[in-house]
């Protein structure tokens, strides 16, 4: 039987659950690839003429349960462009602006889905990404940032620079040795404006190798104001991935944070990138498996079933 076949028949089997089985929808969605949840798109509108999507985010759903499923099945759905445009106005459109999650869209994702990602939030919301940032009020550090590594991605060259690495650490270096002195913030936004985030993670790692301690360190040794903070938090997104997740996951799981949005957001968003590796560091810092924490603090099943199968997809 052919894979067009067999989306055919999922197809089928998800326009017979609507409003009765979602568990059936959690089963035939979410262990599909990219790949095979674009086509299925293509497959259901072809046979129902109605866009999977759309459909899924207006389901009839009488229980908050259903909702919270529909909602992030549909998300889902979405290629990772437009799911991450939706993340973007979610975070702006919270009365308490969600700066970690754009934060993790401008250094998690490569310049080309970027440009993708800005294209489809001005398409769906009619206004522009890196503007709705800007007009941010009141201003924050956090803002400061993003711009600069919004420029970084029209402006950086595609190169990684072991030299440039090197200086780029004695700059940083220069802005912290004195602890009595503010930081040279105009210095690093430069520096973040005009680096990739791959020479940005070089200039990190040099840094380290250099001055024998990483440059979160030396900021944290400091009289620390808000800019210093916001920096720290980057740079750790920036140097090590997975452990940065793992972190924001745990945090979610466990209520500490006020972002109930985020293990939704960071297992749909890394699921088929590195949620490996993001579970192998959440298993050496916790010393607990992801899913077993999932299943631990989720009581909504079909909800817990949906985000276990994500973790699953990559499985180690």
């Amino acid at each position: 039987m052919s894979i067009n076949t067999h989306l055919e028949k999922d197809c089928i089997e998800i326009h017979d659950s609507w409003d009765r089985r979602s568990n059936s929808l959690v089963r035939v969605l979410a262990t599909r690839n990219l790949m095979e949840r674009q086509q299925m798109r293509k497959i259901y509108k072809a046979i129902y003429g109605e866009d999977l999507v759309e459909r899924l985010g207006t389901t009839n759903v009488q229980k908050e349960r259903k909702e919270l499923v529909a909602q992030a099945l549909s998300l889902w759905m979405l290629d990772p462009h437009e799911r991450d445009a939706v993340f973007a106005r979610e975070a702006l459109e919270q009365g308490d602006t969600n700066y970690k999650a754009l934060i993790e869209i401008f250094v998690g994702r490569k310049s080309s889905q970027i440009f993708l990602i800005k294209q489809s939030y001005r398409a769906r919301y009619q206004t522009k990404l890196e503007q709705d940032i800007i007009n941010i009020d009141p201003p924050h550090s956090y803002q400061k940032i993003l711009v600069a590594l919004a420029a970084s991605h029209k402006a950086h060259n595609a190169d990684v620079s072991q030299h440039i690495a090197k200086c780029d650490a004695r700059r940083l270096y220069e802005t912290v040795k004195d602890n009595l002195v503010a930081i040279e913030e105009e210095a690093v936004l430069e520096m973040l404006t005009k680096r990739s985030i791959p020479q940005l993670k070089l200039t990190f790692s040099c840094y380290q190798h250099i001055f024998g301690h990483n440059f979160t360190k030396a900021l944290k040794l400091r009289n620390c104001g808000e800019f210093e903070n916001v920096l720290r938090t980057v740079i750790k997104c920036i140097s090590n991935p997975p452990k940065y997740y793992a972190k924001v996951v745990y945090k979610s799981i466990k209520g500490e944070e006020n972002d109930n949005g985020a293990l939704r957001r960071v297992l749909m968003s890394r699921a088929e990138v590195d949620l490996d590796e993001i579970q192998r560091a959440f298993e050496g810092k916790y010393g607990i498996h992801l899913r077993g924490a999932i299943c631990e603090s989720i009581f909504c099943e079909d909800y817990r079933d949906f985000l276990v199968a994500l973790a699953i997809k990559t499985t180690y």
